[in-house]
C-alpha cells in the first residue's frame, strides 16, 4: 500500500522545498545507522511531509486549478479509472493545489502490466508506482490544459510517496486525508468536501460517524 501526494507545478517556491529537504537530510545524517534505526528514520520523513503539506495547505497564492470543479472531476475520474485494473483505490482527497492518494497495488499491478515478459519487473514496486503516476498525471495534465486553454507543465514533476506499513498506519493516513480540507479551513466538516473518496468496504463504519 502507498500513500502518495502530488501537487500542481509552481505550487510551492523551489527554495522553500529545498530548505525542507536540506533540513531532512541533515537530520538523517545525524542518525548513525538509518538502515537499522528505521523508526527514527520514519519519524524524520514524517515530520518532513507534515511541514511540506502544511506549506501547501497554507498557500493563498500560486496555482489553485484543482479548485475548479471541472479540473477536479478530471482528476477524480482518472483515479477511479484504474481502480480494479492497476490498483485498489483506498482513499483520495483532491485539494486546491495538491492531491492525496492511498492505493493498494497488490496483485493488480502485475495483471495490469501483463504485456511485459520479464516478471522480475514486478518485484520493483517503485517501477510499478512510477508507471501508475505517470499515466494519471499525463492524462489529467492534458485534459486540464485543454479546459484551461493553456499549455505547459501542469503537475510538479516529483511527488511524495510512502509505503504504508500496516493497517493501523493506513487508518491514520485515511483520517488525515479526510480531515485535510477541514484542517485547511475549507469546510467545517470533512463530509462537506466534495472531492474525497473512501473505500468503505475496507473501512466499514469507522468513518461513517
Amino acid at each position: 500500500m502507498f500513500f502518495i501526494t502530488f501537487r500542481l507545478a509552481g505550487s510551492l517556491p523551489a527554495e522553500a522545498v529545498e530548505r525542507l529537504r536540506e533540513d531532512r537530510e541533515k537530520e538523517l545524517r545525524n542518525v548513525e545507522n538509518v538502515a537499522q534505526d528505521k523508526i527514527l528514520s520514519y519519524k524524520i520523513h514524517k515530520r518532513y511531509f507534515a511541514k511540506f503539506d502544511e506549506l501547501l495547505d497554507g498557500k493563498t497564492q500560486g496555482p489553485m486549478c484543482l479548485d475548479d470543479d471541472r479540473i477536479a472531476k478530471v482528476v477524480a475520474e482518472a483515479l477511479h479509472y484504474w481502480d480494479g485494473k492497476r490498483y485498489l483505490l483506498l482513499c483520495y482527497c483532491i485539494m486546491p493545489n495538491h492531491v492525496h492518494l492511498a492505493i493498494d497495488v497488490g496483485q493488480l499491478s502485475k495483471l495490469s502490466f501483463g504485456q511485459f515478459n520479464d516478471v522480475s519487473q514486478f518485484n520493483n514496486l517503485s517501477y510499478v508506482l512510477s508507471q501508475i503516476l505517470h499515466s494519471i498525471k499525463r492524462h489529467t495534465a492534458r485534459e486540464a490544459n485543454k479546459i484551461l486553454q493553456r499549455s505547459g507543465a501542469f503537475w510538479q514533476h516529483e511527488s511524495y510517496d510512502h509505503v504504508v506499513r500496516d493497517g493501523d498506519e493506513l487508518e491514520r493516513i485515511v483520517a488525515y486525508m479526510l480531515n485535510n480540507p477541514e484542517k485547511a479551513g475549507l469546510v467545517k466538516a470533512w463530509r462537506q468536501w466534495k472531492w474525497t473518496y473512501i473505500y468503505r468496504e475496507m473501512f466499514g463504519e469507522e468513518f461513517d460517524n
